[in-house]
């Protein structure tokens, strides 16, 4: 009875490995589950997201708007680099010729003493030729027609030396906003893109914003240089007007010396011509 006992077990410990043995084979053939649409997605991402490759995978309107706002930061240091070498030329030009016409007790020896190039060397030809054309005539009708001349040459100037500091008053003031509208349309393009993948990852939209940020970033990197320039050169611009204006009153306080001294238009014309 024992050894049939014994028997019988083995025969049903054999019946279960055998009944078992398909399961095994099931789970051995079984294939690996196929990568999840979430891994698509991330292999699908960039990633490499620096600026420059941010900009190669933007959006074309997005490429514009960064191209449009390089393009105006190159145009602002560049005027920012020739501006600051013509106002420091003019600053030097002016002083030396303030410096001579301090020194000059008349208009002949200011032609001597001032260059005739430069707006200094202008001025003191104008107030020549005006003493030349009046002749004789009263001595306030000169200085006054004189001081005209004069008036109407500084204003000249003065917008010569502000020409292209417009184009940085531009830029400072719409930089930000077109930089903005890359922004918008970057972010657009995103929200297409979570409708379109049809998850809220925020690994999907990551790039796209970061791409819609970098515009407005360029656009604030494009504004505050040109505002900041701008300020700078408007006050440099002044300062070269004010001295501009110091010349011109040296200028008639020679003239009305001269005139005061008994010369008249005619000496006074003699002594500038001559020169």
């Amino acid at each position: 009875m024992r050894i049939v006992s014994i028997q019988a077990r083995a025969i049903a410990a054999l019946a279960a490995l055998l009944a078992s043995a398909p399961a095994w084979a099931q789970e051995a053939t079984v294939p690996s589950p196929a990568p999840t649409a979430a891994s698509a997605i991330r292999a699908a991402l960039p990633r490499d997201l620096s600026p420059w490759n941010m900009f190669l995978t933007a959006d074309s309107v997005v490429k514009a708007v960064i191209i449009g706002l390089a393009f105006a930061s190159v145009i602002t240091w560049t005027v920012c680099v020739a501006k600051a070498i013509e106002l420091i030329a003019v600053k030097r030009r002016l002083r030396r010729a303030l410096a001579a016409l301090g020194t000059a007790r008349s208009l002949g020896e200011a032609a001597q003493l001032v260059p005739a190039a430069g707006p200094a060397g202008e001025l003191v030809r104008a107030v020549a030729a005006e003493a030349a054309l009046s002749g004789d005539g009263p001595a306030d009708g000169i200085k006054e027609r004189a001081g005209s001349r004069l008036e109407r040459i500084e204003s000249a100037r003065g917008r010569a030396w502000s020409r292209g500091t417009g184009f940085l008053a531009t830029v400072g003031a719409t930089a930000p906003f077109i930089g903005l509208f890359g922004t918008v349309w970057g972010i657009m393009n995103s929200f297409i893109g979570i409708s379109r993948a049809q998850t809220t990852n925020l690994a999907v939209v990551a790039p796209g914003i970061a791409e819609a940020l970098l515009a407005t970033a360029l656009g604030l990197v494009a504004a505050i240089p040109a505002v900041v320039i701008y300020n700078v050169f408007a006050r440099n611009t002044a300062g070269c007007r004010a001295l501009l204006g110091d010349v011109a009153a040296s200028l008639l306080r020679l003239l009305s010396r001269d005139l005061d001294r008994g010369a008249g238009a005619g000496g006074t014309k003699l002594r500038v011509a001559a020169e």
